[in-house]
């Protein structure tokens, strides 16, 4: 389980913020803060392995707790939500170790995206043994993995996300024996209309399929299975 600490000036994003984190297998949020002294004290008392941080806070920077926070020695990851675009600003947070940078306003299956990636990583890295080039491609979210293990994500039509496709596709490799449009989407915060763009778009990559089932009343329900290739 990951240990999630939620900094947001913003009482309602905040509470958006939490809502999407405890609804992602493995995380669970364990603090909020709405300054960045509270931050601080935050992530010094309940030692949370992620801080989703906002760069605007009302006593300062999103920047200065990453600073302060790692001058203190906490171990600690970084993933920004922010609508801060300043390239100086992008530029001193990632030199600062963030892990993830996503602009607001943002949809909340692209944060369940990069909550999925650094749970990836937490898995690539929480090991002891050696690592192979394929392992460091996943924990750091390289684009070149190799061709044999390419995911039915790498070429996309218009319109669809990489980050999208990669839940979906995780969600239908866990939902046994098959899902539902609308399933999809509610687990996921989309709408049943856009699950079905990506599901439809995996049946016909060969990497899904879809069987009928029939209530007793009204039009099948298309359920869709993953098979890979």
């Amino acid at each position: 389980m990951c240990d999630v600490l939620v900094v947001e000036d913003d009482f309602m994003v905040a509470r958006t913020h939490e809502r999407v984190v405890d609804q992602s297998p493995g995380f669970r949020v364990v603090g909020v803060a709405h300054t960045g002294a509270e931050a601080l004290e935050l992530i010094g008392g309940l030692r949370p392995q992620l801080v989703l941080l906002d760069m605007y806070l009302p006593d300062m920077s999103g920047l200065d707790v990453i600073r302060r926070s790692r001058e203190a020695g906490d171990e600690v990851d970084f993933l920004v939500l922010s609508a801060a675009r300043e390239a100086d600003m992008v530029t001193a947070a990632l030199q600062g170790g963030i892990v993830s940078y996503l602009l607001k306003p943002f949809k909340i299956s692209e944060l369940q995206a990069r909550l999925a990636g650094y749970a990836e990583r937490r898995r690539v890295l929480g090991g002891s043994g050696e690592l192979e080039q394929s392992d460091l491609d996943l924990a750091f979210g390289s684009v070149a993995a190799p061709t044999s293990a390419a995911s039915a994500v790498a070429s996309l039509p218009k319109g669809l996300s990489r980050e999208t496709a990669a839940l979906i596709e995780r969600e239908l490799k866990e939902r046994k024996p098959d899902v539902a449009a609308s399933e999809c989407g509610e687990i996921l915060g989309l709408s049943r209309v856009v699950a079905r763009k990506y599901l439809e778009y995996f049946v016909h990559r060969g990497d899904a399929t879809v069987t009928h089932r029939y209530g007793h009343t009204g039009r099948p329900q298309r359920r869709y299975s993953w098979v890979g290739r």
